[in-house]
């Protein structure tokens, strides 16, 4: 569909809540009269913009699990998905956020989250994964790419590939040392709830002044 080709190339999630959130509609080129004729609610729009952003993630994960080695399997999933992470903001946007008011798309992405677990298990299986590592750690690394991803930009784009590789080399059994408690699943849950309202509810600037 022609509008939501223009929604996606014009920059993915930050874009995206732009025209739910801020107004600025022009970036995509068409009116937010026309957006909501062929996505009567936010929700359907965000849909659309992530469902292929999430086959994506689930492609990655089922090409990993296939993986003979199980550590090159999980270390590739990793590293793929944080490379999909610094050429898409919305990827970038989708791995930190929860989607309750778009079932489909939750149960999507709930089963692709099934899929990394089993990588975790496999490479803790094989003696490769330090025993101590949580699918929680899977989500913190989303999370500080994201960050350096947005911190760097276009002045270090590259940086993000030296902090990966140094978190994935922490990753591998031997564990060098004792770990602080990962953060409970339903903790960590609620800050990625949180995140998705953000974007759904972000003020305009200026707004109450």
């Amino acid at each position: 569909m022609r509008v939501l080709v223009r929604v996606e190339e014009a920059g993915g999630a930050q874009v995206l809540v732009a025209l739910l959130v801020l107004g600025i509609h022009r970036e995509a080129g068409v009116g937010i009269a026309t957006l909501f004729r062929h996505f009567p609610a936010k929700e359907d729009l965000v849909a659309a913009v992530f469902a292929d952003r999430l086959d994506a993630y689930a492609e990655a994960a089922g090409k990993a699990l296939a993986e003979p080695d199980p550590w090159q399997g999980l270390t590739g999933f990793m590293e793929a998905v944080c490379a999909m992470q610094a050429a898409d903001s919305g990827v970038a946007a989708m791995l930190t956020m929860t989607f309750p008011a778009t079932r489909g798309l939750e149960e999507r992405r709930r089963a692709a989250y099934r899929a990394a677990v089993a990588l975790i298990d496999r490479a803790k299986e094989a003696g490769r994964l330090r025993d101590d590592f949580t699918p929680e750690d899977l989500m913190l690394l989303h999370m500080a790419n994201a960050g350096v991803i947005a911190a760097t930009g276009t002045d270090a784009p590259g940086a993000w590939r030296r902090v990966v590789a140094l978190l994935i080399q922490a990753y591998e059994a031997p564990a060098r040392g004792q770990l602080p408690d990962a953060p409970a699943p339903r903790a960590l849950y609620r800050a990625m709830l949180r995140a998705s309202q953000a974007s759904y509810a972000r003020p305009e600037p200026g707004a109450g002044q």
